[in-house]
C-alpha cells in the first residue's frame, strides 16, 4: 500500500490520535514530534527513524525501518542500534546515520531534540540542601 493511501486512512481515525484544544497529537511509535503530520508519521511513511529511551535506563535506541523486507514479515521490519555513551557520541551516530546516509535528512533536527529530551531526563536530579531556617511557618 502507498504511503499516501496509508496516510489518507490513519490521519483522522488512529487508535494513536489524541485530540486536545484544537491541536492533533499522536502516540504512534517512531514519531518523533508526537504531531499528527505525515512527514513525521511512524505508521504511514516507507523510511521511519525513531528514537527511544534504553529499557536499562543509560543512553537510547535508535529505530529505522529497512526497505527489503515484505510486508509478510513485520517483526522484522525495523532495525534497532543502541546508542551509550556521552552526548556528543550519540549526537553524531544519530546524524551519521540518518543524514549522511541519505535516509532522512529532513528528521534531523527532531532527532536531535528528542535526543537531548531523552538524555536530559535520565540525569540524575541534583539535591541542594537548603541553609537557614524552614519555610513552613505556623
Amino acid at each position: 500500500m502507498s504511503a499516501d493511501l496509508t496516510w489518507l486512512l490513519v490521519k483522522d481515525n488512529s487508535s494513536f490520535l489524541v485530540k486536545r484544544s484544537g491541536v492533533q497529537f499522536t502516540t504512534e511509535p517512531n514519531n518523533l514530534t508526537n504531531l499528527n503530520s505525515f512527514k513525521y508519521s511512524g505508521l504511514a511513511n516507507k523510511k521511519v527513524v525513531g528514537v527511544t529511551a534504553a529499557p536499562t535506563g543509560k543512553g537510547v535506541v535508535l529505530t529505522t525501518k529497512k526497505q527489503s523486507i515484505s510486508a509478510s514479515k513485520p517483526n522484522k521490519v525495523f532495525q534497532k542500534a543502541a546508542v551509550s555513551g556521552s552526548s556528543r557520541r550519540s549526537a553524531k551516530v544519530i546524524v551519521n546515520s540518518i543524514v549522511r546516509s541519505g535516509y532522512r535528512a529532513d528528521l534531523r533536527k527532531a532527532a536531535l531534540g528528542r535526543l537531548s529530551a531523552i538524555l536530559a531526563a535520565q540525569k540524575p536530579k541534583k539535591v541542594t540542601k537548603r541553609c537557614g531556617r524552614s519555610t513552613l511557618r505556623k
